[in-house]
C-alpha cells in the first residue's frame, strides 16, 4: 500500500495525536498528516490539499463532524475519500446519521490500533 495523506479532524490536539499514532501502529503508512480543530477548518484545508483518508470526531465547536461530512457531500468535496468517524458518540442515531451523510466507517473512543486497522484497511483497499 502506498503512503497516504490523512486528515484528522478533532477539537482536541491530544486526540489528533492519538489517532495519528494509532494509524501508524496499525501499519498504515502515512506520507503526510493534516490536522483541523473543527469541520470549518477542515473544509478550508481541503480547498488546497488532497487527502486519501479523513478521520473526524463528531462533537466539535464551530462545525460538528456531522455538519462537516454533510458539507463534503453537498459540495462534492473529497469525493471517493473514505471518511471514518472517531467519537465517543455511540448512539445508533448518530451512527446512522454519520453513515447517511457519507461516512464509510465508525470507530468508538476509546479504541485500539487493532480496531483502527480493522476498520480502515478494508476502506483503503476497496
Amino acid at each position: 500500500m502506498s503512503q497516504l495523506k490523512a486528515l484528522i479532524v478533532d477539537d482536541s490536539s491530544v486526540m489528533r495525536k492519538i489517532v495519528e499514532r494509532s494509524l501508524r501502529q496499525a501499519g498504515i503508512e502515512l506520507a503526510q498528516v493534516f490536522e483541523a480543530g473543527n469541520g470549518a477548518d477542515a473544509l478550508a484545508l481541503l480547498k488546497s490539499e488532497k487527502v486519501d483518508l479523513i478521520l473526524s470526531d463528531i462533537n466539535m465547536p464551530v462545525m460538528s463532524g456531522l455538519e462537516f461530512v454533510q458539507q463534503l457531500k453537498e459540495g462534492a468535496i473529497a469525493t471517493n475519500v473514505p471518511i471514518v468517524m472517531i467519537t465517543t458518540e455511540g448512539s445508533e442515531a448518530n451512527v446512522m446519521q454519520a453513515l447517511s451523510c457519507g461516512a464509510r466507517g465508525y470507530i468508538r473512543k476509546p479504541f485500539t490500533p487493532e480496531e483502527v486497522r480493522d476498520h480502515i484497511l478494508p476502506l483503503l483497499k476497496g
